[in-house]
């Protein structure tokens, strides 16, 4: 299991007090994956972010890989905030280890802790943002 200290170097966290986490923790979900396992499989339902705690994995669309994440980044927050089935697959490169919040867990976050999930909303939306921003000049160049 991740520490609080940990999950506060997730941008996701930034702002939120280790008390707020700790509040938050009986709504985390921890998955392991074996290499070649597939978190997340374009086009299939997915409904929560994820954390890696441990580990690499490959991001894929329409079988073509487009990028890899690692130990204290994160995939899956377009399918947490759009409901809309996974927009890529996402391939376990070596043992993976995730912590996940899923929508119904933000929803019960918002009810229980409602300025740490303003601050969560607004960390993720920086997020989205930012890779926006990043798409934009790739698509200009």
């Amino acid at each position: 299991m991740i520490d609080t200290n940990a999950l506060q170097t997730y941008s996701l966290f930034g702002g939120v007090l280790p008390e707020q986490i700790e509040k938050m923790r009986p709504f985390f979900g921890y998955f392991q994956y074996q290499a070649g396992d597939t978190p997340m499989i374009e086009g299939a339902p997915n409904d929560k972010i994820f954390f890696i705690t441990s580990g690499r994995v490959e991001i894929s669309k329409h079988g073509i890989p487009i990028a890899e994440v690692a130990e204290g980044e994160t995939f899956g927050e377009m399918e947490l905030i759009d409901v809309m089935p996974s927009i890529a697959t996402v391939t376990a490169l070596e043992p993976l280890e995730v912590v996940t919040i899923s929508n119904a867990a933000l929803y019960k976050i918002s009810k229980s802790e409602p300025k740490a999930f303003a601050l969560m909303i607004m960390n993720l939306a920086r997020d989205l943002s930012r890779r926006l921003r990043r798409m934009d000049e790739l698509a200009a160049k």
